[in-house]
């Protein structure tokens, strides 16, 4: 009786049981993601399946089952099981869900998500802001977050110069940014993206353990990739003021034909080649944003040539090359006063200056990239370089000290030829092991520099030093026959292997040698025989190695984090000898240089960076020469060959936020660095002379601080942008006056705002406001303290009558404090306007009228002011001034009749 009614009693109970199956689409692969619901009198369940189209459903209580499958684009599937009383675990037959197509209305985006950060890249969608139509694509940067477009072209972003260009992940234009910005229509653009980029080295070994570049990346629309364009520009003006332009370009999935000339008096320029700065005498930094004044000192003619192509070659290896010629002249004058001042007495030196150039440039550069069979990577890139040019220069001269004046005047004729050429070659050999590399470098470089220099100087000097005051005259004439060659080579090999998960150990070996081969000789045509002046006259030649052995370590475990840490060992030489001299002069030492990066993200937008670097600098051939150079009789020089290598220790931090969805970014950094064995200047004068002579030493006590931060953020909405940038920097500057140690302490600050304002697409406004301060404190010969400042305010805007008339205009002003009142009693109100008319179909078309400086206050506000050791130095140029000009521009596109 007992046993039935336990058997009665387990029927009765309701068994838990686990049901399961799979979900396959109609080739049978395992579906991921479907939602399945079960049902029963006493269930009701949902899960959805894994990566292989399984699910499981546990703890099933009822008898008749009903299980429903659904997914976005199939059919939905239904079936009813009954389970089984006796088992306690239920599988379900296989499943297969049909593809479904279904009409659903119209949907209309009306927001595009427009930057998304990925790591080292960050993304800006240009549909997601509001373009300028018709515009080129450096009027489209200026409408992105962290960009800043100055007037000679130079792009910032996040405070950081952008260093090249590349599109759909190759080199376009040769990688010269202005020409891409400058010649590139934005409507073409889809995504641009702003890279850290570490180097093709860094690339090639896998290791990140150098400071990052930013580079763009542009993403051409998919309609796009098959393109034909161009700008065409002619304009004339008052002044005789002139601009002209004509640019080619074409576009095939990757391959790609450029060429580009133009030639213009206003300043304007298309190319960077040719000039570290861009494309003026002076570096265009921050400071200048804003400032609607002409930033290039003089009046130029610069005319361009520019021809880049990229092609491949089979399916392994890929050719691109640029040729790039420049032609500029430049005719600047202005006035300078420079102060040294001593113990009991200052020197003055106040000049008024006309140069005259003439300065021609060609470069000739290519790159070959080939991946081979065995994944094998190889990179040639070969560049050629021939500079030759003119400099004329004549200086009206007044110096004076306490009881001498010197009055006179300074020409100069300089006739320069400089032809360079580079080599270098990066081979990576592939592994099968993920991660193991055997990278090797080797680089060579040339330069061969020859000047003739025709120098001729007239002075009087006035001395009252004794009771009966004497006139003494002057004169000087050079002419100097000098030959600089300097040759160099750099080899490294790396070998990379995985160190345990998600690490990466280097061993590196890395070897540069410099050397240096210098002959002057200096005639004297006031002479009787009008010969060689030996004692004038140098043959020197200077060597330079290193030796670098060392490890590095890597370790990434995702990307968040990622620490590198160096230690190196290198052996350092330097070695000079003077012809038919017989002292050697040498310099041994061993550097032990650590270094050291720390980079760590929290939530994907928060991130903080600490890095340490160790550097040997070595000294340029200026510091070393040892024969006095008197080619300016008031300023003497003398190298000295005993010197050092400098060692440099830099320590950084960075610390960054970035909200894409808010579009708003906040970045601060800071740096400190101190210099062992820094090359400063050693300046003494000459007793009862206006005469310095200036020669160099090592010493220590040398250190920068820097400091900066930016944010930018929408307020209000998305029309109403704010811009904040600044900078603090402090530097601890050494030299000798008079054979004793001077420390000049200088502080630049820099603050900028900028509010931006778009109310439509067809009205847009710019404010910017900018100070600036330049204070400096030495001790030599007395404690004195210098400040500098500059102010400015300007407002810019311009919008669209209707889709053809557009209206334009742009002031600033600025104010200036603190320099000499003769050179800075100017305070320049700069205004530009322009009105312009567009036509033809697509509005390609467009004529301008323009008015550049209309207050005509831009020629003379070429302000300078630098301070080292013991000098105060000032001075102001002249610049372009005011003009009007007319002008046509036609842009030139051609597509495939298919993506019409």
């Amino acid at each position: 009786m007992l046993s039935l009614f336990s058997i009665a009693s387990a029927f009765a109970q309701t068994p838990s049981r686990t049901v399961e199956g799979v979900v396959v689409d109609s080739t049978g692969l395992g579906l991921k993601g479907v939602s399945v619901r079960l049902v029963s009198s006493l269930d009701s369940m949902t899960t959805s399946t894994n990566k292989d189209g399984f699910y499981t459903f546990t703890n099933v209580q009822g008898k008749n089952l009903h299980i429903t499958y659904s997914m976005l684009g199939f059919q939905i599937v239904s079936r009813s099981v009954s389970a089984n009383p006796f088992i306690n675990q239920q599988f379900i037959p296989q499943v297969t869900m049909q593809t479904q197509t279904t009409l659903i209305p119209e949907v209309r985006v009306v927001r595009v998500i427009p930057i998304i950060e990925r790591g080292d890249t960050i993304q800006f969608n240009l549909k997601g802001f509001d373009i300028p139509p018709n515009s080129l694509l450096e009027a489209a940067l200026r409408q992105l977050p962290g960009f800043q477009v100055l007037r000679d072209g130079t792009t910032f972003y996040n405070g950081e110069p952008i260093k090249g260009v590349k599109v759909d992940g190759k080199l376009f234009f040769g990688g010269d940014l202005l020409t891409a910005t400058q010649n590139l229509p934005s409507n073409f653009v889809r995504q641009i993206e702003v890279i850290n980029d570490y180097g093709e080295l860094a690339a090639a070994k896998g290791i990140k353990d150098t400071k990052p570049e930013k580079i763009i990346n542009i993403v051409l629309e998919d309609d796009k990739k098959q393109i034909i364009f161009g700008n065409a520009t002619a304009g004339a003006g008052t002044l005789d003021r002139y601009i002209a332009s004509l640019g080619i370009n074409r576009y095939d999935n990757g391959r790609q034909l450029s060429i580009i000339g133009s030639m213009n008096n206003t300043n304007t320029n298309l190319f960077s080649f040719g000039s570290p700065d861009g494309s003026n005498s002076r570096s265009a930094d921050l400071t200048d944003v804003g400032d609607f004044s002409d930033q290039a000192d003089g009046l130029n003619r610069v005319s361009n040539f520019n021809l880049s192509f990229v092609d491949t070659i089979g399916s392994r290896m890929s050719i691109s090359g640029v040729y790039n010629y420049q032609n500029k002249q430049n005719k600047t004058e202005g006035s300078s006063l420079m102060t040294s001042s001593y113990s009991d007495y200052k020197i003055n030196k106040r000049e008024n200056f006309f140069s005259k150039t003439d300065d021609n440039i060609h470069r000739l550069q290519l790159n070959f990239k080939a991946k081979f069979k065995n994944n094998d990577e190889l990179s040639i890139r070969p560049e050629l370089g021939y500079s030759y040019g003119v400099n004329r220069i004549f200086k009206e001269s007044a110096l004076s000290n306490r009881k001498i004046r010197d009055v006179g005047h300074r020409q100069d004729t300089t006739n320069s030829s400089t032809p360079t050429a580079t080599l270098e070659m990066i081979y990576s050999k592939h592994f099968e092991k993920k991660g193991r590399r055997l990278v090797g470098l080797f680089k060579y470089n040339y330069q061969s520099t020859t000047k003739d220099d025709f120098i001729l100087e007239n002075f009087i000097s006035y001395d009252s030093t004794t009771t009966e005051p004497t006139i003494r005259r002057f004169q000087q004439r050079q002419y100097v026959d000098s030959k600089n060659d300097m040759s160099g080579i750099n080899a490294s090999i790396s070998y990379v292997e995985p160190f345990f998960e998600n690490s990466l150990l280097e061993v590196k070996h890395d070897m540069e040698i410099n050397r240096i081969e210098a002959r002057r000789l200096v005639y004297d045509p006031l002479s009787l025989d009008g010969g060689l002046v030996d004692s004038l006259g140098l043959d020197y030649a200077y060597e330079f190695k290193s030796f670098k052995t060392g490890l590095n370590y890597q370790y990434e475990p995702n990307k968040r984090f990622r620490v590198n840490m160096d230690f190196t060992v290198q052996p350092v030489m330097l070695q000079g000898r003077v012809q038919g001299d017989t002292t050697l002069y040498d310099y041994d030492n061993v550097n032990l240089v650590p270094s050291t990066t720390i980079r760590y993200k929290f939530k994907n937008d928060y991130e903080v960076l600490f890095s340490y670097l160790g550097m040997t600098i070595q000294p340029n051939f200026l510091h070393i020469s040892p024969v006095r150079n008197t080619t300016n009789s008031r300023n003497i020089i003398v190298g000295n060959p005993s010197l050092k290598a400098e060692f440099s220790n830099k320590f950084a931090a960075s610390l960054s936020k970035f909200i894409p969805n808010r579009m708003q970014y906040f970045q601060t950094d800071f740096s400190y660095t101190f210099i062992s064995n820094k090359i400063v200047g050693s300046k003494f004068s000459l007793a009862n002379e206006t005469i310095q002579q200036t020669t160099f030493e090592n010493t220590d006590g040398y250190y920068e601080l820097k400091w900066g931060y930016q944010f930018d953020s929408p307020i209000f909405n998305d029309d109403f942008s704010l811009n904040i940038l600044g900078n603090l920097d402090y530097y601890n500057n050494l030299s000798f006056v008079n054979h004793e140690q001077s420390t000049t302490k200088q502080l630049l600050y820099n603050q900028n705002l900028q509010l931006r304002y778009n109310w439509s697409e067809y009205f847009e406004s710019v404010f910017n406001t900018n100070y600036f301060l330049n204070r400096a404190v030495y001790d030599l010969p007395y404690k004195n303290e210098i400040a500098a400042h500059s102010f400015l305010l300007s407002l810019a805007g311009r919008g669209y009558i209707n889709d053809q008339w557009m209206l334009g205009a742009e002031m600033s002003q600025k104010f200036y404090d603190g320099y000499v009142r003769e050179l800075s009693d100017v305070n320049p109100t700069i205004i530009n306007t322009y009105v312009q008319y567009s036509f033809l179909k697509n509005r390609l078309a467009t004529v301008r009228l323009q008015c550049n400086d209309l207050m005509d206050q831009n020629k003379n506000v070429g302000v300078l002011t630098e301070y080292v050791g013991n000098d105060v130095f000032e001075s102001r140029n002249n610049r372009l001034g005011r003009y009007f000009m007319l002008s046509l521009n036609l842009r030139l596109q051609s597509f495939p009749k298919k993506q019409r």
